[in-house]
């Protein structure tokens, strides 16, 4: 799988036109490498590859590291202007989003004689189609963090803490065989539920209350991505209400995906079901984004998105309302395209959970 990977980035020094390819990103590092750690450059050519690290590295990039030679630098700026000068380059492409102006300031000074393009658009595409042995893990993480949430929820009662909340969950991930979590968990109850990103707070849990708690987990490098909104107690006309119209919106918008969509149609979908039944200006943010190495990747599913849906892509479908003074409903699965629809990865029901 390694193999094909480098066989994929090496496409880009062909389209751009460019002599060598320097990969910047750790996330797209570890995609192409295998490589874990948290130091390293990548240098592609056409035949070849040099992968830098410092001597911490050295030995786990020995095991780890396929496709690429493994270099050991003391000063990594020095030893990637030796390779580039002795490459006799004249056009390299660069992760320009992952580079900051120092280090290309730098470069260039230390290196005029090379033209440095940004590849930004060309790598962004790598990862969007997971392999079957990203699938198989992503399953697994998806797995790790829903039976973890299940666990949770049958212990929340009035009292506790948002704080204390995402504290049970994260100890649950662990305990199932998670590496950490993949973002800080959003615990957001009563009017907090208005705040689509509304991180666990010190505030406490009210009976009456909806309980919005977006959380995922890492495995093997994989993030997972899920929201559930519970009721501590019986809803209320409007919390059904507000709960049925976001069940209903994301059910359409899964209803819809299929190979060759755009997700700007998908998005329409959930967007125009709220707006039907007049919360319209109460969901603002996008319909979804995608999941893998990074908690958010290409693709996007907004009314801007201009991606075309592929069999192969994982992402979320996370539709939501927000009213300012009274609360919110996010609901989130992570879905995997297949050949005729989309299937949910993540595994807690979605109907309205009350406790």
């Amino acid at each position: 799988m390694i193999g094909n990977r480098i066989l994929a980035a090496r496409e880009c020094l062909k389209r751009l036109n460019v002599d060598l390819l320097l990969v910047l990103n750790l996330s797209n590092i570890r995609y192409l490498t295998g490589f874990t750690g948290s130091e390293a450059l990548l240098l592609l050519s056409p035949d070849d590859g040099w992968f830098l690290t410092d001597s911490r590295y050295t030995s786990q990039a020995g095991a780890e590291v396929t496709g690429a030679k493994v270099i050991e630098f003391s000063n990594r700026m020095d030893t990637l202007v030796e390779l580039l000068q002795q490459s006799g380059a004249t056009r390299v492409a660069f992760e320009a989003g992952s580079t900051t102006v120092a280090f290309h300031q730098e470069l260039c000074g230390k290196t005029p004689e090379i033209e440095y393009l940004p590849a930004d658009s060309e790598m962004v595409g790598l990862r969007t189609v997971k392999d079957a042995g990203e699938l198989e893990i992503l399953e697994r993480v998806a797995a790790i963090a829903s039976e973890a949430l299940l666990e949770t929820v049958a212990r929340l009662k009035p009292g506790m803490s948002e704080s204390e909340v995402a504290w049970m969950l994260e100890v649950a991930m662990r305990e199932r065989g998670a590496e950490g979590k993949s973002f800080d968990f959003i615990v957001a109850s009563g009017e907090r539920g208005a705040l689509p990103h509304g991180r666990a707070s010190e505030k406490k849990l009210v009976a009456g209350e909806l309980v919005t708690i977006d959380y995922g987990a890492i495995y093997r490098g994989y993030c997972s991505d899920e929201t559930v909104t519970v009721c501590l107690g019986q809803p209320d006309p409007k919390q059904r209400e507000v709960y049925e119209t976001v069940l209903a919106a994301q059910r359409a918008a899964m209803d819809a995906v299929h190979p060759g969509l755009s997700f700007r149609d998908v998005d329409a979908k959930a967007r125009d079901y709220i707006a039907a039944k007049g919360f319209g200006e109460y969901f603002g943010h996008g319909l979804g984004h995608g999941v893998g190495i990074d908690i958010h990747e290409h693709p996007t599913a907004s009314p801007r998105s201009k991606h075309v849906i592929q069999e192969g892509m994982v992402f979320t479908i996370e539709p939501g309302i927000y009213i300012p003074g009274w609360g919110g409903v996010r609901i989130e699965d992570t879905v995997v395209v297949e050949q005729n629809c989309c299937r949910p990865i993540t595994r807690v029901p979605k109907e309205l959970m009350i406790l």
